[in-house]
């Protein structure tokens, strides 16, 4: 019999190119990914990997199966969605959910308790991941639904044999001190009002960051930037404080503090956000569960 878990870490393996990198993204350790694959190597019988100085590589017996991989997957997961779904009972079993973070803080966290009550025999386990490699877990069957947004209207490539599905629009508001001239618009607030405004942003690199770019993309202003702080909570106390404005994804969006109001912006940033599984597995009824519980 076939080792399905070894075959994912030959997988793996071929998709990463290390046993350290392979068995990172399994949540193994690199020594139970070489024990994996020395198992698969004695059920086949050929060698599956080589030495290649510190790295190791497929022999074309490991490539040969591994083109076979996804199929095999599929098929299995195939055999336990149709048995799943003629059980005349409530959805169950495990579904994994691969998710960035303010979609399991704004999206998933909320469907948790609808699922709990619903689906009593349906578990949700979470794990956080940026969009590609959450969209990677799904392929590589780590999880059975990914979570993933457009980066800077970019949206994440989805390989063949995964289905997407819209799932929310995420926005961005601005948070301002109680006392700040801005807090009395009583309209969507447009870029040109924030030149004089100081900022309290998300570190450079990260998505949100990005978002307050855009702010001042077609602008010769360069914003006045005091704070970098990538926790939300903490950017609405620095606002509270009263001398700094923020730019707050709903999604993100922490307890408003006293002293803080949010205002709508007109043009706001946003992202789609969307769900992400494996065509093979969608007759799953606990995958189907989760699915409609996300919705809004």
């Amino acid at each position: 019999m076939i080792d399905v878990a070894a075959l994912r870490a030959l997988r793996a393996i071929a998709d990463l190119g290390t046993m350290a990198r392979a068995a990172a993204e399994l949540g193994f350790t690199p020594s139970a990914i070489s024990q994996q694959v020395k198992r698969l190597e004695s059920q086949v019988g050929v060698r599956l990997v080589a030495p290649a100085g510190r790295r190791v590589v497929l022999t074309p017996a490991g490539h040969a199966l591994v083109e076979n991989v996804a199929e095999v997957l599929n098929a299995l997961e195939k055999s336990v969605a149709a048995a799943r779904s003629v059980d005349a009972g409530l959805p169950r079993g495990v579904v994994r959910i691969a998710a960035f973070s303010t979609g399991v803080r704004g999206l998933v966290a909320p469907a948790l308790k609808t699922i709990r009550s619903q689906y009593p025999d349906v578990r949700v386990q979470v794990v956080e991941l940026d969009p590609v490699p959450a969209v990677y877990a799904v392929e590589s069957g780590n999880a059975e639904l990914a979570m993933v947004h457009d980066a800077d209207g970019v949206t994440v490539a989805v390989p063949a044999g995964l289905e997407r599905a819209h799932l929310h629009t995420d926005i961005g508001d601005l948070a301002i001190p109680v006392d700040h001239p801005l807090a009395k618009v009583d309209r969507p607030i447009r870029r040109s009002d924030l030149h004089d405004c100081e900022w309290v942003t998300s570190p450079s690199g990260t998505v949100c960051h990005r978002w307050f770019e855009r702010l001042f993309a077609d602008s010769e202003h360069q914003p006045d930037v005091v704070h970098s702080v990538d926790d939300f909570g903490t950017q609405m106390a620095l606002v509270a404080a009263g001398d700094v404005v923020a730019l707050i994804p709903r999604l993100a969006r922490p307890h408003v503090p006293d002293g803080v109001v949010l205002r709508e912006l007109h043009d706001a940033p946003r992202r789609e956000v969307h769900t992400v599984w494996r065509r093979s597995g969608e007759a799953d009824p606990a995958l189907r569960a989760v699915l409609a519980a996300l919705a809004p």
